[in-house]
Order: C-alpha cells, then structure tokens, then sequence
C-alpha cells in the first residue's frame, strides 16, 4: 500500500474554506474566487506548482543554476458537467547559467511523462501542450 496523506477541510463562511493537514499550514480556498483561489484554479495552480517542482530538481542535477522560473498556465474546461480540464497550456519561461532550450525541454518532459504526481492524477486523456522561453536572468 502507498502512502496515505490526512488533510481536514473546514468550511469558515459563504463559499470559502480553510485546510491542510492537521498541525501544518493551511490553505483558503473560495469557490467564489474573490478571498482565494477557487478549487480549479488551485488545482491548475498544484500541477504548475508540482511540475515546476520537478523541473527545478532536474535542472540542478543537469548543473544548472537556474535564477528564474514562470510557468503560465491556461485549462480548458469541458461545457458539460462535471467541468474538468480537458488541456492544459503551459507556457515556460526559466533563466539562469547553464540553460540551453533542449535541457529545459527534457527536464519538462520528464516531470510532464514520469514524475508529477499532480498532472498523472488529472485525466489520462488530459492533452498538455507547453512552451518554453528562455530569458536573460
């Protein structure tokens, strides 16, 4: 059996929630998007966050110094009920020593196909297109 992560969720008002896990930090979350994020950005916002994650990791241990990284995301979400991502854009923008596009590529690709746990929760059938900008630091 895997790992089994406890969180509680507490409901503070209107629309807006408190959580995380018990004795750690905690999170807003307001459906209505005016307090905090709402569910679905926050979700798009745990993929970036979770692929970003990764690609940091993987550049350091290509020797990369990496000193900026900005992933701009855009989900598109189904019409029907239940409303779920069907694509995610990603458009990447990192700088530092030691980058050159192909590097940055693959260390995407690799958290993308193998290592973000947050992108392989979401649909099997979620398309992921990204971009990558390499910028002057």
């Amino acid at each position: 059996m895997g790992e089994v992560k406890h969180a509680v969720l507490r409901w503070r008002d209107g629309l807006v929630f408190t959580g995380g896990e018990p004795g750690g930090p905690q999170v807003t979350i307001d459906a209505d998007n005016r307090e905090a994020p709402g569910p679905m950005l926050q979700l798009l916002l745990a993929a970036a966050a979770c692929s970003a994650t990764d690609v940091l990791l993987i550049l350091r241990k290509m020797r990369a110094d990496v000193r900026r990284l900005e992933v701009v995301l855009d989900g598109t979400r189904r019409d029907e009920e239940p409303r779920r991502y069907t694509r995610l854009d990603l458009a990447w923008t990192v700088a530092g020593d030691g980058l050159d596009e192909a590097k940055v590529r693959r260390a995407i690709e690799l958290s993308l196909e193998k290592y973000c746990s947050v992108m392989a929760t979401l649909a099997p059938d979620l398309v992921l297109h990204y971009d990558v900008r390499l910028a002057g630091a």
